[in-house]
Parts: structure tokens; C-alpha cells; sequence
């Protein structure tokens, strides 16, 4: 038995935004969750222990990373060259310099030739001798329309044909490869690609380069025991019937708040012959948590917030748009979770709100972003009897509409004389 951890999508350096300096470390906090993460990972990996490591790409958020976080990768994954772990790692499209033109970041490892380490920045089959016997990992990296094709190739075709003849391409490419298998050995297929029937996560946001959508059926091959993916952020196995199992792991940690709700994690599996089973492991990370909360139904304030007095409801019982705020914070999901409020208020209530406060309340989150949007008046619903063909005459119509709007009742004397003298063609006082 053949025991592989399988994880992707590291994106080490990402998010620096969503977190803050640790004044002990000099480092963002981000980065640092970024790195325990990874260090779970790697120690699952030495733990168990596995015969194999398979990175299924993106390992920075772009191919020239900072000295600083290229250091980050290299100290964790050095733990499985001292482990004596073979690991294999694909070249993914955040990988690539200058779209797959010129080079890539993780190539260093081949040029330094670094013990048990495969870089996979071609299509190509690596045979790997691991502890319990040899198994065959065919590389399929991020591939762009020029790494395929030419451009006289395609100097007429539409974009439908384009794609069509790169799928035929890598059909034929990889067909060379399967074809050179020894059946008698294990085989993965380590591919980092858009595959047509997976469920989108923040990659959607994050994609670098001109690749293109890979049909299941290209992947979805009997010849192969485990597909192991990359590239999309969210874990999915996209082969119910796991034979073989076609399967992204997802990213290890939240880049964004579009991976609010996923789980993160990596996959571990164990090859037997006619037979794999495989897990997905989650991974204990960082919170993201979203608080969303609309005031602009609330009925104006009864009073002047500029001069409040001793017969005022407390703000903190009352259904003000300040308490209605604080009452949505109010709760355990922010204690160490990046946050972002996002409250939706009226251009009159703008002077109802504390920001000092809301910054108080939100102190036991990690990080926060406090997002208010104005909702234009002009957006309110008319009141039902002030129809386009309403017979009301117009000293009845103000009275009507003046009857929906709290906030200017108390003028409703003064407004409805200064629409008589108008009618009336007077000046108002």
C-alpha cells in the first residue's frame, strides 16, 4: 500500500489585507496563519508517515514572490527532503512568469536538485520510488493557448474552434503518455486545470493567465487510480462512482471572503492494488465572517442626534440604527475571525452612527473592514394611494405622502401652508 498526501492552491503571501503586523515578528499575521497551516499539513505528512507528497499547484500569488515568502515555502517543505518523503510539485498558472513564457517559481527546485523533489512543468510521466514500491505520476501543469498552439494556426477560427482544437491537442498528447504506462504500476495523474463540471470558488477572481476548460472525460480514465487536481479553491470529488476518484482538495487556507463558508483542508490516500480509498482531512483555519445589516427600514429617530437629553430611550435598547448595528456584532462569531460589516442606512440617518463604537465593538475580531452603503431615498416605495391617475388634489396628496415619512411630520403644518401659498401663487415666508 502506497500512502499519498494530496494538497493545493498554498497561495502563501495572499490576503496581507484581511490581517495585520505582529509587532513581535515584524511579519503579517496573514502570512503567519499561512505558514501554520502549511506546518499542519507537512506534519500530518512526516506523522503518518506518507510514501509520497503531491502539491497540485499555485504555490504564491504570483510567480516573483518576495524573498521572505519563498523562504516561508522552503522551510516547511525542507521538513520532507529531512523525512525522506518524495514530492512531487506542479506548476500552476499563479506559478508561471509571464504566462507560462518564462519560467516558473518553483523551477528552482529542479535547478538546485533538491533531494526526492519533482518539478512538473510539463506534461510528462515521473516514475517514483517510494518506500512500499514504484508508482507513475504523469505531470499535467496550467497550460495556455500558446504553450498548444500557433497563431497561424488559429488566425481565423473563433474562440468555440480555438478551444476545441486544444482539447484535441492535449488529447493526443496525453494519449502518448498513457500509452508508454507500465500496467503493472500504480499511476496518478497530477493536473492543474479547469475542469468543465467543477464548482467555482475564489479562483474565479484570481485567475492569471489564458487557460482554458478541460473536459471530465479527458481526466475520468480507467487507467489512472487517483486524479489529483489543482486550481480550483473549493474541495469537490467530481466522480461519485471514485474510479477513479477525480478530486480537488481545495485550498489550505481562506483567501478571501468568497471561501467564507468552505471548508479547507487536504486529501489523504492509500493506493492498494485494485483498490484506493481516500479522506478528506479539514484543516482547523481562520474565520471570515460576514455581518450584514439593513437600517434603512427603521423609522426616523424621534430627536436631534446632535442634542440628546435625559428623556431619550438608551441607544443600547432602543431600535436605533446604532443598537440595530451593535446587536448584529454582538456575537461569538467575531473573536478572532476577519470581519466586514456591511450596514445599509438612509442619507438622514448617517448622524446616527457612532463609527468610534462600532471600531470598540469589533476589537475582539482578528481584522475588520466596516463597509456602510447608502440607499437613496428615491428608492422608497410611494404609498399605494398616490397612483399615477390618483384623483387627490395635490394639498391631498402632500398630506398623504407626508403621512409615510416620520422624520417630517413634525413640518407638516409649515409644509402644507407653503404648498397653499405656491398654489396660490405666493411666495412662501
Amino acid at each position: 500500500m502506497i500512502k499519498i498526501l494530496h494538497l493545493s492552491d498554498i497561495h502563501i503571501g495572499s490576503g496581507f489585507s484581511h490581517g495585520r503586523t505582529n509587532p513581535e515578528t515584524g511579519c503579517n499575521t496573514r502570512l503567519e496563519d499561512f505558514q501554520v497551516t502549511l506546518g499542519r499539513c507537512i506534519d500530518r505528512a512526516i506523522a503518518e508517515p506518507v510514501d509520497l507528497v503531491l502539491f497540485g499547484g499555485d504555490a504564491f500569488p504570483d510567480a516573483t514572490p518576495p524573498p521572505l515568502i519563498k523562504e516561508a515555502f522552503a522551510t516547511q517543505f525542507r521538513r520532507l527532503v529531512e523525512a525522506q518523503i518524495p514530492t512531487v510539485l506542479l506548476v500552476g498558472n499563479h506559478d508561471q512568469y509571464s504566462q507560462g513564457q518564462g519560467g516558473a517559481s518553483l523551477g528552482i527546485y529542479r535547478t538546485l536538485g533538491i533531494p526526492g523533489f519533482v518539478v512538473g512543468d510539463r506534461l510528462e510521466t515521473h516514475l517514483i520510488q517510494t518506500r512500499p514500491g514504484a508508482i507513475q505520476v504523469i505531470t499535467l501543469p496550467w497550460l495556455t493557448r500558446s504553450t498548444l498552439l500557433t497563431r497561424p494556426e488559429t488566425a481565423e477560427l473563433s474562440l468555440e474552434s480555438v478551444n476545441q482544437l486544444l482539447i484535441d491537442k492535449l488529447k493526443v498528447a496525453l494519449e502518448g503518455e498513457i500509452r508508454r504506462l507500465d500496467p503493472a504500476l500504480p499511476v496518478v495523474l497530477l493536473a492543474h486545470v479547469m475542469v468543465d463540471k467543477a464548482s467555482l470558488g475564489a479562483e474565479r477572481f484570481l485567475a492569471v493567465g489564458k487557460g482554458f476548460t478541460v473536459p471530465l472525460s479527458l481526466l475520468n480514465r480507467p487507467c489512472f487510480d487517483y486524479v489529483a487536481l489543482g486550481h480550483v479553491h473549493k474541495h469537490q470529488n467530481l466522480n461519485p462512482s471514485n474510479d477513479p476518484p477525480v478530486v480537488y482538495p481545495g485550498s489550505i487556507e481562506r483567501v478571501d471572503f468568497s471561501e467564507e463558508k468552505e471548508d479547507k483542508g487536504f486529501v489523504l490516500i492509500e493506493l492498494e492494488q485494485d483498490r484506493v480509498h481516500w479522506e478528506f482531512c479539514p484543516l482547523s483555519v481562520r474565520s471570515f465572517c460576514t455581518i450584514k445589516v439593513d437600517i434603512s427600514k427603521l423609522d426616523p429617530p424621534k430627536c436631534d442626534p446632535a442634542t440628546p437629553d435625559s428623556t431619550q430611550p438608551d441607544p443600547s435598547q432602543a431600535r436605533t440604527p446604532q443598537a440595530e448595528i451593535l446587536k448584529a456584532i454582538a456575537t461569538d462569531q467575531i473573536q478572532g475571525a476577519v470581519v466586514r460589516l456591511i450596514y445599509q442606512l438612509r442619507p438622514d440617518q448617517l448622524d446616527y452612527i457612532d463609527t468610534g463604537k462600532l471600531y470598540q465593538a469589533l476589537e475582539p475580531a482578528h481584522s475588520f473592514s466596516i463597509q456602510p452603503e447608502l440607499v437613496s431615498q428615491l428608492a422608497r416605495p410611494r404609498a399605494p394611494e398616490l397612483k399615477a391617475n390618483s384623483s387627490l388634489d395635490p394639498i391631498e396628496s402632500l398630506k398623504t405622502y407626508l403621512k409615510g415619512r416620520e422624520d417630517l411630520q413634525d413640518l407638516e403644518l409649515e409644509l402644507v401652508a407653503a404648498a397653499q401659498q405656491l398654489l396660490a401663487g405666493e411666495v412662501p415666508d
